[in-house]
């Protein structure tokens, strides 16, 4: 369901993926662009590499073991670079942080989903039907209140970068509400779906997919927010501080936490 539509993101991913030890699978389609995915999405894709079976999810509180020492590793400063400063980025960003700022989120936080969902390719669309740059269900379109009228469909709706982004970064709180103190819960949520999550015990479920999204998202997550300042508030500084300091296994009180710039 995280289909990579953007040659940036490969460099960037490949470290991730290489780190998880998940497959890499790639196509080239007839405008020459590269799209990539951790399973064969369809018969176009071709391994690029393959990596060891994803690791058991049963241990204590649904993470994926690793994901700790994944959450510290350091990506290369010119990758996120490239991220950061890509055209398909810079052409939502204000939509990005509009609903950060709106939804309390961290925007590291949605930027990583985004570039894990679908490398910014606002076009993008999952066999299974999820659409555009966080690979939004038209389901969970009509849950936040999109309905297909004379304009157009769900679907099609969904493939406006405003309307999507902000469905999307809506869902994602929902979920981080939804388990709170658990983000990695949250993030495996928006790929499998919350059901999923509390079918396997409020724990990861242990779908290769999902284990290897949630490993890729909190990488992309923790170097994006150590780059640069994109919380918005003080509180959503806080939280993602809290949230960071929680994979290394220290705690950091809120007073701790300056105001981040929106700049």
């Amino acid at each position: 369901m995280f289909r990579l539509g953007s040659l940036f993101l490969f460099g960037l991913l490949a470290c991730v993926t290489q780190v998880a030890q998940a497959d890499m699978w790639t196509y080239v389609d007839a405008r020459g662009v590269k799209h990539f995915a951790s399973s064969q999405l369809d018969s176009h894709y071709k391994l690029m590499f393959h990596g060891m079976p994803a690791p058991d999810a049963a241990s204590a509180g649904g993470a994926i073991p690793g994901v700790s020492r994944l959450v510290s590793a350091t990506l290369p400063a010119k990758s996120i670079s490239r991220l950061e400063l890509s055209p398909g980025f810079l052409a939502v960003k204000p939509h990005v942080r509009a609903a950060a700022d709106v939804n309390q989120l961290d925007m590291a936080l949605l930027q990583a989903v985004i570039a894990t969902e679908s490398g910014f390719n606002a076009t993008a669309v999952s066999p299974k039907g999820a659409v555009g740059l966080m690979q939004v269900m038209p389901a969970t379109g009509q849950r936040y209140g999109l309905t297909s009228d004379h304009s157009g469909t769900v679907a099609a709706k969904l493939t406006d970068p405003k309307t999507n982004i902000h469905t999307g970064a809506r869902y994602l709180r929902d979920l981080i509400n939804l388990f709170p103190g658990q983000l990695e819960l949250a993030v495996a949520a928006y790929n499998a779906g919350e059901g999923a999550v509390q079918k396997a015990g409020n724990r990861i479920p242990n779908y290769k997919e999902t284990q290897n999204y949630v490993r890729s998202v909190m990488q992309l997550y923790s170097r994006l927010s150590a780059s640069t300042p994109y919380q918005t508030t003080k509180v959503v500084a806080a939280e993602s501080a809290r949230v960071r300091g929680e994979f290394h296994g220290v705690t950091i009180p809120a007073a701790d936490v300056p105001t981040a710039s929106t700049e």
